[in-house]
């Protein structure tokens, strides 16, 4: 199906969403260049054990950092678009809303470490762990405002530079000397610095705030109206997680030590889908503003074609040489191969469900926060079941592991039906990003990956991984592509430096 001439605006449209996939590509390629290193440190230095440990301790404090942000982190954009209030003084409204919520989690944090440790001692240094929630809420919203004013490049600098660099960088030292309080410390220290990575732009672009104060009426009407947006941000985070917190209760701290290793491999290109958020949120905003129904409907079809093929070509470039992938980090975790097939194939499928989200969150944000209610629910009791279930049948202890992992495949396959099946009926015309090329593209993918296992692990490795991608690439080039998803590779920046967003202070804001 092919879509209508473009008018001028769908085309600057186009040229943002371009440019954001641009940049948040080569951050994807940061961050996978990044991560590895520190997944490589914790696993062969600190052990399966201590990685565990680390995972659902880390769980307990994102969790809370999502509570804390209000649902601010996607509906600043809204807050900006439709307030005639300075842009400066929303966004530190914004971030006054979420230190409230952050002191109040980190204060419960650090009464009661013993929720972010359920299964050891509380001895060393963990009470630094909850410091890190403000920074991670700060962050948040500081990038989610440079992002309406179209600035990428600074998400990508905090998130797949800085703090993997940093994360990888102290884990390392710290082996040497503390394997119990290495990785909590390096976590703090990578905080510190995407937050200071985040706010560095943020105060150039926005500055300080002048004759402002902050207002509790005003304040508490901004948190009360992002509820919604703030559950469905934290059910999303959770869907994640909840299959660590489902481990950790059934298993011991090495088994989830190896699934975690797993589900950092598998989010990988999850970070393609949520990286979209910020810029396709402005637009969606823009354009729910002007009543174009139809324009929304195309960016979010067009968004998600793009993020379903790269997810979809990264999950077999990573699940076809998956024993070789997961060896790098150690031969024992090795054992979460199956997980990790699982937990890509759920990053694909949720993709269509993750991008139509970006639009419901402003056109239904009530029944969106029902649908990802219904579909944490599912994942919880599948989760639950499935271990029980193959524990009876007396299956290996790391195949009973893997029951999170499909019932989290199986829950998001139905958010990502119901969730477009929504936004189709609210917008009255297709959302539906997926294109039977994929297939082509995947075939040949598999192909190429077949030969790939033949090799030896060190060139399935750096032959098989490219050839695969290559592969998948070429044939979706051919067969997949038209002249509008090839924008994404042809635009350059001096053709939509008219879309820019002024500098503070001027009021040829284009997306107000």
């Amino acid at each position: 199906m092919t879509d209508p001439p473009r008018s001028a605006a769908a085309t600057a449209d186009l040229a943002v969403l371009a440019r954001g996939g641009r940049i948040n590509f080569f951050g994807f390629c940061l961050r996978l260049a990044a991560r590895l290193p520190f997944l490589l440190i914790a696993g062969r230095m600190y052990g399966a054990e201590a990685l565990g440990r680390f995972a659902f301790a880390i769980l307990i404090v994102e969790f809370a950092a999502q509570l804390a942000t209000l649902g601010l982190k996607r509906g600043l954009a809204q807050q900006l678009a439709h307030s005639e209030k300075p842009h400066v003084c929303i966004a530190w409204d914004a971030l006054v809303v979420a230190a409230i919520g952050a002191v109040a989690a980190m204060a419960l944090l650090m009464v009661f470490p013993q929720a972010m440790f359920p299964n050891s001692e509380v001895t060393g240094m963990e009470w630094l762990l909850p410091v890190t929630i403000i920074a991670l809420a700060w962050s948040d919203i500081m990038l989610a405002a440079l992002a309406y004013r179209h600035d990428i490049a600074s998400t990508v600098r905090a998130r797949a530079v800085v703090e993997p660099v940093i994360i990888s960088a102290a884990a390392l030292a710290l082996a040497f000397v503390s394997t119990r309080d290495g990785l909590i410390i390096a976590y703090v220290l990578s905080m510190v610095g995407a937050v200071v990575a985040s706010a560095i732009p943020f105060l150039k672009s926005y500055g300080l705030p002048r004759d402002w104060h902050p207002q509790p009426g005003p304040l508490w009407r901004m948190a009360r109206r992002n509820i919604p947006v703030a559950a469905a941000d934290a059910i999303e985070w959770g869907s994640r997680r909840i299959d660590i917190a489902v481990l950790a209760l059934f298993f011991s701290p090495t088994v989830v030590g190896i699934y975690y290793v797993a589900q950092n491999v598998a989010s990988l290109p999850a970070k393609l889908k949520t990286s979209f958020d910020p810029i396709l949120g402005p637009v969606i905003a823009r354009n729910l503003k002007k009543g174009d129904n139809l324009a929304i409907a195309r960016q979010v079809r067009q968004v998600g074609f793009w993020v379903i093929a790269a997810q979809l070509g990264v999950a077999l470039a990573l699940v076809i040489p998956g024993e070789a992938v997961l060896g790098l980090v150690g031969p024992a975790f090795v054992a979460g191969t199956a997980a990790l097939a699982f937990l890509l194939a759920a990053e694909v499928i949720a993709a269509m469900a993750a991008v139509s989200e970006a639009a419901l969150i402003y056109v239904a944000r009530h029944r969106n926060m029902l649908l990802s209610l219904a579909m944490l629910a599912l994942e919880a009791g599948l989760a639950v079941a499935l271990i029980l279930i193959m524990r009876d049948s007396d299956l290996p202890e790391m195949w009973q592991a893997t029951g999170p992992a499909i019932a989290l495949m199986i829950a998001l396959g139905f958010a990502a039906v119901a969730k477009s099946r929504l936004l189709h009926s609210i917008l009255g015309a297709r959302v539906n990003g997926w294109r039977w090329p994929l297939v082509w593209a995947a075939a040949a993918a598999s192909v190429a990956g077949y030969f790939a296992t033949l090799m030896p692990e060190w060139a399935e490795l750096l032959l098989g991984i490219p050839l695969i991608l290559v592969a998948f690439g070429a044939v979706l080039w051919t067969k997949g592509f038209g002249p509008q998803d090839r924008e994404l590779f042809r635009m350059k920046r001096h053709e939509i430096e008219e879309l820019e967003v002024p500098a503070p202070g001027t009021t040829e804001d284009p997306i107000r």
